[in-house]
């Protein structure tokens, strides 16, 4: 885990500083380019391994604002409102009775008007009437509201969320990791795609020297015909023949030239250059194509360790983070069953204030408390949100269990064909020296008046085809030692 996250770590070093980064700025005309050096150039100028490392970017921000959930959130929240009318207490003047104190009885009576001739208070409608009234007039207890300004603070702990936020942290966490090993997935493949391109120029660098070679061979043999013409030894028809091959090999060569350009732009789009960029690879000058040393591994594919193979493959490593990831989810799902507690605190104000008789000035308090939800009956709707999850998590673990599978196989079928092509340059050494000592024999003959003009030419397109045949298998033995490393993750 720490080499993955150090090799992502320099893939960054080189994509994020490329962002400011023109391609044209990236290599100067007639350049020679080395094979590291087009790869670094590809992991630099790549847009997608840019956009990945964007991606990373934005996961390590969403790592951070789920912690953040850990943490008490203060919040501000102010409003004003307008109230057409007044706000009052009484409908209409009030007359309250008032009480005095009687000696007698030790306590407050109403003083009620009394009839003076039997001494008994008198009703009206039924009811006492009292001697004394506290007059209320209606505007004594109406307060003005038109203009009503209000505001609070509040600050909010989570205590328990039900595992919701442990749960978010670390699918973030696992996004993040996702996020690096993608992009370090998507950099092999860059780098993949660049070897692909380089050695092509360099195949084809190498044919156009072969084509330029056999064109020479052809114009002197049409040369060595013509004498042969003067001299009575040719015929017409030999001089006719040996033309026709010559003009063939002409166009030959001015396909493969066609080639070389092509392929040297499709190596600087791969690069992030310009197509018309003017550079040369190191290896193209080559006198011949180096063979690579064979890893032993080659010869028996039953040494590989396929754990060690899947724990470095990091489309694998991608599914299981992946697997981890909604495993989290149903967590969270699980999450909506539980109860939720936390603790609030707030500082409410309004202006005018109802602690000062609705005066028009700020004025405010501190509350605290704790809210708790719990979740009684949804109608097994969380219930089938979490069962979801967890369906979704076993798809998952399937999912990696047939990547695992396959990549099993792509291993196989990778070594198999590294070791064929090994073979398969062996063998054309074999006939490369067979083809050489061909044409010096055919060439001696002619010469000598034993062999004919298509005995020659014979020799040559064997010869021909012998050094083709050497030039593309040492090229898919650099490729298939690449592609293997690729698919044993360790590219």
């Amino acid at each position: 885990m720490r080499l993955r996250l150090t090799v992502v770590s320099a893939i960054c070093a080189i994509v994020l500083p490329a962002i400011a980064q023109t391609p044209d700025q990236a290599v100067a005309d007639g350049s020679v380019l080395t094979l590291a050096q087009c790869r670094d150039l590809a992991l630099a100028n790549n847009k997608n391994l840019r956009r990945g490392a964007e991606q990373v970017r934005a996961a390590g921000y969403q790592k951070d604002e789920a912690f953040a959930a850990y943490l008490p959130s203060l919040d501000f929240a102010g409003g004003y409102m307008y109230n057409q009318k007044k706000i009052s207490m009484f409908d209409s003047d009030q007359f309250l009775p008032v009480k005095t104190f009687n000696l007698e009885k030790q306590g407050y009576e109403f003083n009620l008007v009394k009839d003076p001739m039997t001494g008994k208070p008198i009703q009206v409608n039924g009811q006492y009437v009292p001697e004394q009234v506290a007059y209320l007039p209606k505007e004594a207890l109406e307060y003005d509201i038109h203009n009503v300004f209000f505001g609070a603070i509040t600050l909010t702990q989570p205590i328990f969320m039900g595992g919701k936020i442990v749960a978010m942290n670390k699918i973030t966490n696992y996004a993040e990791d996702l996020a690096k090993t993608q992009l370090n997935g998507a950099s092999k493949d860059v780098i993949y795609a660049v070897d692909a391109a380089y050695w092509q120029v360099v195949s084809l660098k190498a044919k156009q020297k072969l084509a330029e070679s056999y064109v020479n061979l052809l114009d002197t043999l049409s040369h060595n015909v013509s004498l042969m013409i003067k001299e009575g030894v040719a015929t017409r028809s030999d001089q006719l023949t040996v033309d026709v091959k010559l003009n063939s090999a002409q166009v030959d060569l001015t396909k493969v030239n066609n080639g070389l350009v092509l392929s040297r732009m499709a190596l600087a789009q791969v690069c992030g250059l310009p197509i018309h960029s003017d550079f040369r690879v190191a290896d193209e000058d080559a006198e011949c194509i180096i063979s690579i040393i064979t890893p032993a591994i080659l010869a028996d594919d039953s040494q590989i360790d396929m754990q060690q193979v899947y724990d470095r493959r990091d489309d694998l490593r991608s599914l299981e983070l992946g697997v981890k990831i909604y495993e989290q989810k149903a967590n969270v799902a699980r999450s909506s069953m539980m109860p939720n507690l936390a603790v609030v605190g707030a500082y409410s104000f309004s202006n005018p204030n109802i602690f000062d008789g609705f005066k028009k000035k700020f004025n405010g308090q501190f509350s605290i408390g704790a809210m708790l939800t719990i979740p009684l009956w949804h109608w097994g709707g969380n219930y089938n949100k979490y069962r979801a999850a967890k369906a979704q998590t076993a798809a998952m673990r399937m999912d990696l269990e047939n990547a695992r599978e396959l990549v099993d196989l792509q291993v196989r079928q990778a070594s198999y064909k590294a070791a064929e092509a090994v073979k398969t340059r062996d063998m054309t050494e074999t006939n490369l020296a067979k083809a050489d000592e061909n044409l010096r024999c055919a060439d001696l003959g002619f010469r000598n008046g034993v062999m004919t003009v298509d005995n020659v030419m014979e020799a040559q397109t064997a010869w021909l085809k012998a050094h083709s045949e050497n030039i593309d298998a040492r090229i898919d033995v650099y490729l298939c030692d690449v592609y293997l490393s690729k698919v044993l993750g360790t590219l």
